[in-house]
């Protein structure tokens, strides 16, 4: 028998099939891109995928690598991870020294890197690496609330003991000297909550929450809810260096009070105000000159409770589908049409009446009520 036949009932052994050519591809999942990344800021984004790159050529990394790769600082690096982490995307785990040794993937929510065939999986041969961080996948099923999905800023109601950890570390006891210094005042537990909001929920480092501090200050705001809303709109944005917070400060500040004076206020705006003006920006998406013709419309028609009046027209917009002037225009010809069909109706109405010979006479309203009533008591 030739050495190239099989002999009947030998078991053949296992092999692995690999191919050479791998494609140079890192594969992202459509959960992914429709649900986390539009609310991630840039940071938490290049990290993540630096991960999927790594985890996908098999390779190991480290928190120091990734925080030169992308000359971010390495608490920069780790609050991109805890931030992936409290979505329950990936999990990190730590060696004794507390020191981050492994990042998992959790199956459920984001599945970026199986690929699946009919009958065999296909797998590049990778080389040994040795183990700084190890990035691996995992079959572990991961539960996620409706609110964190779908508002991962949302502020928790913090135990007194989440507060007690967090005021004991020294870091924190020194930030709170300093907000302290800023309010001029002791902070109180509210206080102190918001700015565990910040640190622990919105990612901020200890300097960004510096700056933010005294940029509200700096401007007569010591609320801490005003001081929120405008950590919010910086997070929101993908903020996270107080370089960063300066520029775009500086940019919103000119949109901001060029809204302001278009309604006519020289004040500093109030934390409800403040609110209007991030919706109109952020969340309906108006470009600044959209907005400054709702304001001018609004001037001309009212004196009093002008953001409401521009909240008005503004919505209104944001339904009719408006992102330019010209939407603008086609909204206001067709109400035009319609005010013109309305009173062309309302004349060929009123000039049937008028033909009638027996409505020639000067037509009077009775309240027959009242003149039933008035009837009876004069009896």
């Amino acid at each position: 028998m030739r050495n190239e036949e099989i002999r009947t009932g030998e078991k053949m052994g296992q092999f692995t099939i690999y191919r050479e050519d791998v494609p140079g591809v890192t594969l992202l999942s459509n959960s992914f891109i429709d649900n986390y990344m539009k609310d991630a800021n840039d940071a938490q984004l290049k990290i993540y995928l630096y991960l999927l790159r790594r985890l996908g050529s098999g390779q190991a990394t480290s928190v120091s690598e990734i925080a030169d790769f992308f000359n971010h600082t390495e608490r920069e690096v780790l609050r991109s991870l805890k931030y992936w982490e409290k979505l329950k995307l990936l999990a990190i785990e730590y060696d004794e020294s507390k020191n981050v040794s492994g990042i998992r993937f959790l199956k459920g929510t984001d599945e970026p890197v199986t690929v699946a065939a009919p009958a065999v999986t296909v797998t590049p041969a990778v080389a040994a690496a040795p183990v700084v961080v190890s990035v691996t996948a995992v079959t572990e099923k991961a539960e996620e609330t409706p609110a964190e999905k779908t508002d991962p800023y949302k502020k928790p109601s913090y135990s007194a003991d989440q507060l007690s950890a967090f005021k004991n570390k020294e870091n924190i006891r020194q930030l709170f000297f300093i907000a302290e210094s800023y309010m001029g005042r002791q902070l109180s537990v509210s206080d102190m909550k918001s700015i565990l909001y910040l640190s622990d929920c919105l990612h901020f480092s200890d300097d960004l929450i510096d700056y933010l501090l005294q940029y509200c200050v700096d401007r007569g705001k010591k609320d801490f809810k005003y001081i929120e809303a405008v950590a919010l709109n910086w997070a929101q944005s993908g903020v996270t260096t107080p370089k960063q917070a300066e520029k775009f400060a500086a940019k919103y500040d000119k949109s901001v009070y060029a809204i302001m004076k278009e309604l006519g206020k020289n004040n500093t705006p109030t934390k409800k105000e403040l609110e209007y003006i991030i919706r109109w920006t952020k969340e309906y998406g108006f470009s600044q000159d959209i907005i400054a013709i709702a304001c001018e419309r609004t001037v001309l028609a009212t004196d009093s409770h002008r953001f409401e009046y521009a909240e008005g027209i503004l919505s209104n917009w944001k339904k009719e589908d408006v992102h330019h002037k010209a939407d603008i225009q086609r909204i206001d010809a067709q109400y035009q049409k319609s005010r013109q069909s309305r009173s062309t109706s309302s004349a060929a109405s009123s000039s049937q009446v008028s033909s009638n010979r027996f409505n020639q006479f000067p037509q009077r309203d009775y309240d027959y009520d009242a003149l039933e009533a008035m009837l009876l008591n004069s009896k």
